[in-house]
């Protein structure tokens, strides 16, 4: 490749990287700009570990012809048959090898140690090129420590020695662009885990200054366990995470089902938001989510039972008021959450569940603010919650009624 076109596209990925451009659209064009200044690429792909709780990483895939270059979340590759297919791939054995490229033509017994390249050759391809790029360990991020990235032609003659050289000269420039994008999606990932949607939005706009807060009104969920205390103290310690995995994982799916935020986990206690510009719509996302969250719980306790696992229900409050909204702490821990006696009335609300027997209350405020728009709710009497001035009305879903 004449040195012209070289710099010509390692400048363009250069610019995509810094641009935050995501990493298909950079391997895409990197890809369709090599192949036009004369290098034989049939298909490609770049591999890159990532930080998250369900996925090891990810690998973008381009094929010649293809319209999109598509992106592909795998798990972990380290049980069951992913780390088979690991333990046999080409790029384990770059690993291993510490070398920075490897080559295989793609002959009929390179197919029989690598069962990927044996797919290759059988759709017509000649030559495969492993290409690591490794960072430095101030580059390392959880176990994102390199990227890899594989190049197959349909050449007849395979890769030239120019080809070759073009390719490990230009794979630093894309490796680079794809870190930086990954990093990018890395950091919002790692925000929405730990932080929920709105609020990591914004942390990521710039709102990271103590205490600045957004006044706002939504419908407030609190919900914890019912006996959770005694569970812990009767169960074996290896149970009690995967447990509450169980039942968070019920109520959160159903929290962001119906477009709620999730601010806090607080041991078997899930506080969250729902915004609208309607206040009777956030309070209907609210309630669909509970209906829906306790119909998920019905389901899990059946699965548990059949494991003779420990069970138990959701104590849940509902309740709608205005907050603030922002970081709360320290100069060195903040926090981005909501607080105000709406909170506080929320979170007494759930507790009164144990008191009456009920698995969902709602305040007063919150039923007149629904109206007929939910399901329909009935008194359980007027109570004084600790903490709160004047008593009141709770209500909960009408079980007479459809």
């Amino acid at each position: 490749m004449e040195h012209s076109k070289f710099s010509q596209i390692a400048a363009w990925t250069v610019g995509e990287g810094l641009a935050g451009h995501l990493e298909t659209a950079i391997l895409d064009g990197f890809c369709e700009r090599a192949v036009a200044m004369g290098l034989p690429l049939a298909n490609a792909q770049v591999i890159i570990d990532t930080l998250h709780p369900i996925y090891e990483g990810h690998a973008c895939r381009w094929e010649r012809g293809q319209k999109e270059t598509a992106l592909i979340e795998y798990g972990r590759t380290n049980v069951g048959e992913a780390a088979e297919f690991w333990r046999t791939s080409p790029y384990n054995r770059l690993l291993q090898s510490g070398k920075t490229s490897m080559r295989w033509r793609l002959t009929e017994e390179v197919g029989v140690e690598y069962p990927v390249l044996a797919k290759s050759r059988a759709t017509g391809m000649t030559d495969f090129l492993c290409i690591i790029n490794r960072f430095a360990p101030e580059g390392i991020i959880g176990e994102m420590d390199c990227v890899y990235s594989g190049w197959t032609t349909d050449s007849p003659q395979g890769f030239s020695d120019s080809d070759l050289a073009a390719l490990n000269g230009l794979l630093p420039y894309l490796a680079l662009a794809m870190k930086s994008a990954s990093l990018a999606r890395q950091t919002k990932t790692l925000m929405e885990t730990y932080l929920g949607r709105d609020a990591s939005r914004l942390v990521l706009e710039g709102r990271i200054a103590r205490g600045v807060a957004d006044r706002i009104d939504a419908a407030l969920w609190f919900s914890d366990l019912r006996g959770y205390t005694k569970i812990t103290d009767t169960s074996a310690p290896e149970q009690i995470i995967p447990m509450l995995n169980d039942y968070a994982d019920s109520a959160i799916s159903a929290i962001h089902q119906q477009g709620g935020d999730v601010l806090k986990l607080i041991g078997d206690g899930v506080l969250a938001i729902f915004r609208a510009d309607d206040p009777q719509a956030a309070c209907k996302l609210a309630i669909t989510a509970a209906v829906e969250a306790r119909k998920a719980i019905a389901v899990l306790n059946e699965r548990r039972k059949a494991e003779e696992l420990p069970t138990t229900e959701m104590y849940l409050g509902l309740h709608t008021g205005q907050v603030f909204f922002g970081n709360i702490g320290s100069k060195d821990r903040l926090d981005f959450t909501i607080v105000g006696p709406a909170v506080n009335e929320t979170s007494r609300i759930a507790t009164m569940c144990r008191s009456v027997d009920q698995p969902l209350l709602v305040s007063q405020r919150f039923a007149d603010c629904l109206g007929d728009a939910g399901p329909g709710l009935a008194s359980v009497g007027r109570f004084a919650l600790r903490g709160v001035g004047a008593s009141q009305d709770l209500y909960t879903i009408d079980s007479t009624r459809p």
